[in-house]
């Protein structure tokens, strides 16, 4: 099975409600679809979210390095040479994670279809069902305390509520949200970079004090702020959780030796793909650090992917893969069933994706 061509589409996916972080505001997923063709019938599906916000990666420059860098390097090369193919990837270009993870997923969807697996069952095979929080995104206290509500009307268990747009106010926003769902629900907070390491803890400190029990808080500080995150995870009365920290598996072995964070996030975005987050959860493992699986904004294709490896691995022990269930509808045909918080990964060949639903994509 040898690549013979990789083709790029947009695709466009409504959101149920206006998406709100410290970092952005956004009402639609805008994505970047890959398609990598064989000398045979088979292809292999990938997606990239542009989160310029965080990766650095526009539109643009994921269209840029994978037409221009990542296609030409991989056409003519053999799928079942999996590592020189991945490794590729990886090394014809530096940075842009987003392009190098949407290809990533495409070749392993195509290998997995080599073998006639599933790609969860090629990696590791710990479950085949996960169960995901939802997003609850930053607003007036009253707006996240209804939002907080219709979540646990659709059954879930687990909040991830956004904080950080004017800190003086997230103790009030968390406060109304516990309110509203009672004490059952799990909370953890995301608060996207947005405070000060003495903001953390006093913030923390407030919200612990009102009785939120709070399950963790992802990514308090700056990213770059490694001494900030670990003080903060040294007297936080919360767990914390590195996001934005970890890029790379060398991120995440640096953040593991300094104890900056109790818990590390894995984005396929931010770490170039699934090869890349392998080491990172392998890594977790050997350092008994738990993971998160999470995702960016995402649609079906990409999520998809992210849901193979949280169903492969048993060191990864928190799902925050709510991208599908935040739009308005599911264009892609194939894949993991998304119902609410549970999701059923897809025993399919590959990841599973057959394809998309006319109309949706459109090439570049």
């Amino acid at each position: 099975m040898k690549i013979t061509a990789v083709r790029l589409y947009t695709m466009d996916v409504p959101l149920r409600v206006p998406f709100r972080t410290a970092l952005r505001t956004v009402n639609a997923v805008s994505d970047i679809v890959v398609r990598v063709e064989t000398d045979t019938d088979a292809a292999g599906w990938g997606e990239a979210p542009p989160t310029a916000v965080i990766t650095g990666d526009t539109k643009g420059a994921i269209i840029g390095a994978i037409r221009d860098q990542i296609a030409p390097a991989i056409t003519g090369m053999e799928v079942d040479a999996l590592e020189p193919l991945l490794l590729k990837i990886q090394s014809c270009i530096v940075h842009n994670t987003s392009a190098k993870a949407a290809v990533d997923m495409a070749v392993y969807d195509l290998y997995g279809q080599l073998l006639n697996v599933p790609v969860y069952k090629m990696l590791g095979a710990a479950r085949s069902e996960i169960v995901t929080d939802i997003t609850i995104s930053v607003n007036d206290p009253d707006v996240m305390a209804k939002d907080a509500i219709n979540a646990k009307e659709r059954g879930y268990d687990t909040l991830k509520v956004k904080v950080g747009v004017n800190p003086d106010l997230d103790t009030a926003r968390l406060f109304a949200v516990r309110q509203a769902v009672g004490e059952d629900l799990r909370i953890r907070i995301d608060a996207n970079q947005a405070w000060t390491p003495h903001q953390a803890l006093r913030i923390l400190d407030a919200m612990q004090e009102k009785g939120l029990n709070l399950e963790l808080v992802e990514q308090p500080v700056k990213a770059a702020d490694l001494a900030g995150l670990a003080e903060v995870t040294k007297n936080s009365p919360v767990p914390v959780l590195a996001d934005e920290a970890v890029f790379s598996p060398q991120d995440a072995v640096k953040i593991m030796q300094m104890h900056a964070a109790d818990m590390v996030n894995i984005k396929l975005m931010k770490c170039g793909g699934i090869y890349n987050a392998l080491q990172i959860a392998e890594a977790a493992r050997v350092y008994g650090c738990e993971c998160m699986l999470g995702c960016m904004l995402e649609a079906k294709i990409s999520v998809n992917a992210a849901v193979e490896l949280a169903c492969a691995k048993s060191v990864i022990t928190r799902i925050d893969l709510d991208g599908p269930v935040l739009c308005s509808e599911d264009p892609v045909i194939g894949g993991a069933v998304f119902d609410e918080k549970r999701i059923r990964v897809s025993n399919a060949p590959g990841l599973g994706i057959q394809g998309v639903r006319e109309g949706y994509l459109k090439e570049i």
